[in-house]
């Protein structure tokens, strides 16, 4: 059996669709759907039902998915191994993270690695959704959830704050929010989903149930952009929100803390393309988070 193509068949699993897995691969997909028919003809079972819209898993391919990612993680388990044991500075790092600390901490940290490093290039990949370092979707992640796994390091960066925020185009004609009015009379822009551990029904613990969330987002930065804008009331990491000129921290005594943790795994620790950059992850943290 081609190990190849059983990755393609779990990305489709995984995702539902050709075209999504096929992103995700970064091929087209015509490669899919070619690695696909290559393994259902291999195996002599069809392995997907084909709708207009997803792809759906008989029975030969639910069976099929356990043997598979204990495959997937025994080949993950090789990779890491061999490359742990790399002390050369030279090759591909890959880090996970978000957008708005990846354009504070983690670009910088990278541009410091290459500038002492230049044979180690760097892929960078901007989610709000947790990497899976287990699977080497990632080599290093830099997030706001503590990771338990028991074969990931993790390392605190460091805790920052948010605060409760607004434009002064929206203050002048809106009026500036009061402690307790649970922002009655205010719109507000918030995150599609929590990706920092705080509360959905408050903004820094003053609670904002008497107010209109007007704007969603899955994105930090869009989510800056937007009270930028004028859209609403919102609730934004303090970093970030106190570099734009026309925001104003409202409430001041409000705050929160959020922590945020380097994870890599421990096959990958002492790599030492691994190690240059956590070197400058933690000093770029160290030396501008507070």
């Amino acid at each position: 059996m081609n190990w190849d193509n059983v990755r393609f068949f779990l990305a489709i699993a995984r995702a539902g669709t050709l075209r999504t897995a096929a992103r995700q691969l970064r091929v087209d997909q015509a490669t899919a759907s070619r690695r696909l028919a290559a393994l259902e003809e291999g195996l002599g079972a069809r392995l997907f039902l084909r709708t207009p819209s997803h792809y759906v898993l008989t029975s030969a391919g639910e069976a099929l998915v356990e043997p598979a990612e204990t495959i997937e993680r025994s080949v993950a388990q090789m990779e890491r191994r061999v490359m742990g044991l790399d002390e050369q500075l030279t090759g591909s790092v890959r880090v996970a993270t978000t957008d708005s600390l990846g354009k504070r901490f983690v670009l910088p940290a990278i541009a410091r690695m290459r500038a002492e490093h230049p044979s180690i290039d760097v892929a960078c990949l901007i989610s709000q959704d947790v990497a899976n370092l287990t699977r080497r979707d990632a080599d290093i992640a830099v997030r706001t959830v503590r990771p338990d796994a028991p074969d990931l390091i993790l390392r605190r960066l460091a805790t920052l704050k948010t605060g409760i925020y607004a434009s002064r185009a929206y203050l002048l004609t809106r009026g500036t929010p009061t402690f307790g009015d649970g922002f009655i009379g205010h719109d507000l822009v918030a995150y599609q989903q929590p990706v920092t551990p705080i509360t959905t029904c408050a903004f820094c613990g003053e609670p904002n149930g008497s107010g209109k969330v007007v704007f969603r987002t899955s994105s930090s930065v869009t989510l800056v952009e937007a009270a930028v804008a004028g859209i609403g009331v919102a609730e934004l990491p303090c970093y970030r929100a106190d570099t734009e000129q026309e925001l104003v921290r409202i409430m001041p005594g409000r705050s929160s803390d959020f922590d945020v943790w380097l994870v890599v795994h421990a096959d990958l620790h002492k790599t030492s393309r691994i190690q240059a950059l956590i070197c400058k992850l933690v000093y770029e943290f160290d030396s501008t988070a507070g």
